[in-house]
């Protein structure tokens, strides 16, 4: 089956000393498989996969997969800069027996789409497991996996899936165009256009917010599924400023500090990126309050 509904990137946790903290990892599975998710996904930008070594990622898929025991699929992303190091991370996390794997563009050089079809294509045969590709040009110097490219890669038999990060409607709905038969999933990525998406005709949405809010993201999702338009707008509504929050930091950073507050903490991030100042944290906290996550008397 392609990948469909909610699949949250979850977070990585981390000790005060930035090591894994593999309990709290597996408590937050949890949390998420309970507020019905569709899926689990480890080491995505906001696993933070960019700051763990090869070891750490392995310990990390390891331990996601033994933990959800087949509750739901476990995704893990593999991207990185090189192709013969994308193929290296897919064939292990292959060998731990993901669900599939989620693999970013590379993030430093700016190949041209006829690299990028290579690059996808040549990752794909090397395994057997589900590929889903992933957009994301605001981290990856404005590189874009054009919406034609996407056809092209979505006749490579394991290629499923494409997570489009873009936050443009329009990129999205053309690749829905050039990948309209059944095998082939797109998920969304800007958490702000769940529902938009839905629409125009997405399979679901791989949203950072539902770390923070998944009620929320279920909520846009099952209401859309079961024909209760106003109440999927009110949960993408409540959504909406949450999601926007998450530019207060670097990288994830509002991520963590929000499940911080919200008394569910999952450590700091790595360094270079560093805890809010007090006025971001309130500011923060304000949001929170707001979208109903913590009481208004809440400090």
């Amino acid at each position: 089956m392609s990948p469909h509904g909610i699949i949250p990137p979850v977070v990585t946790p981390f000790h005060a000393d930035e090591s894994l903290d593999l309990v709290r990892l597996r408590g937050h599975i949890d949390y998420m498989i309970a507020s019905g998710v569709d899926g689990i996904f480890v080491l995505g930008t906001t696993g933070e996969f960019y700051a763990l070594d090869e070891t750490e990622k392995q310990t990390v898929i390891a331990t996601a997969i033994e933990h959800v025991n087949g509750r739901v699929p476990v995704y893990a992303g593999t991207g990185a800069e090189t192709t013969r190091e994308v193929i290296r991370l897919t064939k292990m996390a292959e060998r731990e027996g993901v669900s599939g794997v989620s693999v970013i563009t590379p993030y430093f050089i700016k190949p041209s789409q006829v690299e990028l079809v290579a690059h996808f294509t040549l990752v794909a045969e090397s395994v057997a497991c589900p590929v889903i590709l992933y957009n994301n040009p605001s981290t990856c110097g404005g590189l874009n996996i054009e919406p034609d490219t996407v056809g092209r890669l979505a006749n490579v038999p394991n290629i499923v899936a494409i997570k489009d990060s873009s936050g443009d409607l329009q990129n999205t709905i053309e690749i829905l165009r050039r990948t309209d038969h059944q095998s082939f999933s797109v998920l969304m990525g800007r958490d702000t256009l769940i529902l938009s998406g839905l629409q125009n005709g997405i399979h679901g949405a791989i949203p950072a917010t539902c770390n923070i809010a998944p009620h929320f993201c279920v909520g846009i999702y099952d209401s859309f599924r079961s024909g209760n338009l106003e109440a999927a707008r009110k949960f993408q509504g409540d959504l909406h400023p949450i999601r926007l929050a998450m530019s207060l930091g670097t990288g994830n950073a509002a991520v963590k500090e929000s499940l911080a507050l919200l008394g569910q903490s999952c450590g700091p991030n790595r360094m270079p990126v560093t805890p809010f100042s007090h006025e971001k944290r309130d500011h923060l906290k304000s949001i929170l309050k707001t979208a109903g996550l913590l009481p208004q008397g809440a400090h």
